[in-house]
C-alpha cells in the first residue's frame, strides 16, 4: 500500500464516526472571526463606552415628546430646564472615551447629533415667527385688561364697550394664526385663546348679574353672610382675570383656589332654616364659585386631554365629513361630460351640507368657529359656481337684442366662470406660479368691468355691480384656499 493511498483514506476514516463524509476542518477566516467576536459582544461583552452612549440616548429619548410639544418662550422655566438637561447630555456624550475605535466614534457622533437636533427643535419652537405673533397678540390682550378690566374691579361702574370689541378682534386674529400642523404652535394658540375666552366669559357673566343682589339682609341673618361672600367672590373674579392674563404677580392659582374653596365651606356651614329663596340664593353663589374654580384648571386640563389637538374633535370631524362630500361633488361637476345634468341635484345636496354645518356645535371654541366659517365659504362658493353656469347656459337659449354694455358684462361673467373653475381646483400656496396667474386673470376682469360704460342703463349697472362682487369673492376665496391655515 502506498503512503499516498493511506493519506487519502485517512480523512474519510476519521469522519466516518460522525455518520458520513464531511470536509476536513479548516481554520476560521478573518470575517468569520469577526462574526464570532460580534456574537460574544452581543452576549454581554459590549464595550462600556457603547453601553454608556446607549444609556444617554435613552435619557434623551425620554424627553423628546416634551421638546416637540414645548409651546412656551425662551425665557420660560421649562425651556431653561429642557435646555440644561440636553446640554448636560451633550457634555456626557463628549466625555465618553472612544479609545480611537471607529465603531465607538460613530456611536458617539450619532448620539451627539440626536441631542443637538432636539436642542435645535426646542429653540425653533420658542422662537418660531408664529409663536412670537401669538405672544404679541396676547400682550395686546394684557394691555386691554389692564386698561379696561382692572379699573372695573377697583371700583369702576361698568366695563367699557371698547373692551368687548377689542377682545373679539384679538380672538379673531388668534384664530387666524397659522400652525402648519405643528404641535407646539397648536398648543400655544389653544392656551392663549383659552385664557382670553375665559376672561371674556367671566366678564359677560359678571355684567349680567351686576345690577342688584337677589335678597335684602333683613330677610334672614344668613343673607348678610351670603352677601359678604358674594363681595369676596367679585374680588376673586378680578384676581382670577389678572392671573389668567399674567398681570398679577402677587397671587397664585393655588392660593386663589384655597380661598374659593374656603368660601364654599363657609356657605355650606350656613343655616338657612329651610327657607327656599335663601337656599336658592346660596346655591347660585356656590355655582359662581365653582365656575371660577373651573377656570383655574384650564392649563392642566388642556394638557391632559389634548384639547389643543382638534384633529379628533367631534365637531371638526363633522366639518371634515361635509368638506369631503363637497370635494366629491366638485370633482364630479368639473370632470362631467355634460355638467348641466348635475346642476340641480348638486345644488340640492350642497344646500343640505350647509344645513349640516349650521348644526355643528362650536363648543365655545373660536378655532372650531373659524373652521366652520371656512367650510361654509367652500360650499357656498361651489353653489355660486353652479348658479353662474346655469345662468350662462340659460342665456345661450335666449336669442334677443341687448345693450352692448350689458353684453360686455355677460362676456366678462363667462370669463369669470372659467377662472372660478380653475380656482376651485387650485391646491397650493401664494408663492405658486399658478396662484399668481389666477390672481392676475381676476385683476384683469375687474379692470375690464371698470372699463364698461353702462350709459345710464340701470340693468347694466346692476349686472356690472354683481360681476364686480363675484370677481372680488373669487379673489377672496383664492386667498382663503392658499393661506395654509390649520385648526
Amino acid at each position: 500500500v502506498s503512503w499516498s493511498s493511506v493519506l487519502l483514506r485517512e480523512p474519510a476514516g476519521r469522519n466516518s464516526e460522525l455518520g458520513g463524509c464531511v470536509e476536513p476542518l479548516r481554520p476560521l477566516s478573518g470575517s468569520a472571526c469577526k462574526t464570532e467576536h460580534n456574537k460574544s459582544m452581543d452576549m454581554g461583552n459590549q464595550h462600556p463606552a457603547i453601553s454608556r452612549l446607549q444609556e444617554i440616548q435613552k435619557e434623551v429619548k425620554s424627553i423628546e415628546q416634551q421638546v416637540i410639544g414645548f409651546s412656551g418662550l425662551s425665557d420660560d422655566k421649562n425651556y431653561k430646564k429642557l435646555e440644561r438637561f440636553l446640554t448636560k447630555q451633550l457634555f456626557e456624550i463628549d466625555s465618553v472615551d472612544t479609545e480611537g475605535k471607529g465603531d465607538i466614534q460613530q456611536a458617539r457622533k450619532r448620539a451627539a447629533q440626536e441631542t443637538e437636533r432636539l436642542l435645535k427643535e426646542l429653540e425653533q419652537n420658542a422662537n418660531h415667527p408664529h409663536r412670537i405673533e401669538i405672544e404679541n397678540i396676547f400682550k395686546e390682550a394684557q394691555s386691554l385688561v389692564k386698561e379696561k378690566i382692572v379699573p372695573f374691579y377697583s371700583g369702576g361702574n361698568r366695563v367699557a364697550d371698547e373692551f368687548e370689541e377689542g377682545i373679539q378682534d384679538i380672538i379673531l386674529r388668534l384664530t387666524h394664526v397659522k400652525t402648519g400642523g405643528k404641535i407646539s404652535l397648536r398648543k400655544a394658540r389653544y392656551h392663549t385663546l383659552t385664557k382670553i375666552c375665559a376672561v371674556q366669559e367671566i366678564i359677560e357673566d359678571c355684567v349680567k348679574k351686576q345690577p342688584s343682589l337677589p335678597l335684602s339682609e333683613d330677610a334672614h341673618p344668613s343673607v348678610a353672610k351670603i352677601n359678604s361672600v358674594m363681595c369676596e367672590v367679585n374680588k376673586a373674579r378680578g384676581t382670577l382675570i389678572a392671573l389668567l392674563m399674567g398681570v398679577n404677580s402677587n397671587e397664585t392659582c393655588r392660593h386663589l383656589s384655597c380661598v374659593l374653596s374656603g368660601l364654599i365651606a363657609d356657605l355650606d356651614a350656613l343655616d338657612v332654616c329651610g327657607r327656599t329663596e335663601i337656599r336658592n340664593y346660596r346655591r347660585e353663589v356656590v355655582e359662581d364659585i365653582n365656575k371660577l374654580l373651573k377656570y383655574l384648571d384650564l392649563e392642566e386640563e388642556a394638557d391632559t386631554t389634548y384639547a389643543f389637538d382638534l384633529g379628533q374633535n367631534h365637531s371638526i370631524l363633522k366639518i371634515e365629513k361635509v368638506l369631503k362630500r363637497m370635494r366629491e361633488i366638485k370633482n364630479e361637476l368639473l370632470q362631467a361630460q355634460n355638467p348641466p345634468e348635475l346642476y340641480l341635484s348638486s345644488k340640492m345636496e350642497l344646500q343640505g351640507l350647509i344645513g349640516q354645518l349650521d348644526e355643528v356645535s362650536l363648543e365655545k371654541n373660536p378655532c372650531i368657529r373659524e373652521a366652520r366659517r371656512r367650510a361654509v365659504i367652500e360650499v357656498q362658493t361651489l353653489i355660486t359656481y353652479i348658479d353662474l353656469k346655469e345662468a350662462l347656459e340659460k342665456r345661450k337659449t335666449l336669442a334677443c337684442e341687448e345693450h352692448p354694455s350689458h353684453k360686455a358684462v355677460w362676456d366678462i361673467l363667462g370669463n369669470l366662470s372659467e377662472i372660478q373653475g380653475e380656482v376651485l381646483s387650485f391646491d397650493g400656496n401664494r408663492t405658486d406660479k399658478n396662484y399668481i396667474r389666477l390672481e392676475e386673470l381676476l385683476t384683469k376682469q375687474l379692470l375690464a368691468l371698470d372699463a364698461v360704460d353702462p350709459q345710464g342703463e340701470e340693468k347694466c349697472k346692476a349686472a356690472r355691480k354683481q360681476a364686480v362682487k363675484l370677481a372680488q369673492n373669487i379673489l377672496s376665496y383664492l386667498d382663503l384656499k392658499s393661506d395654509e391655515w390649520e385648526y
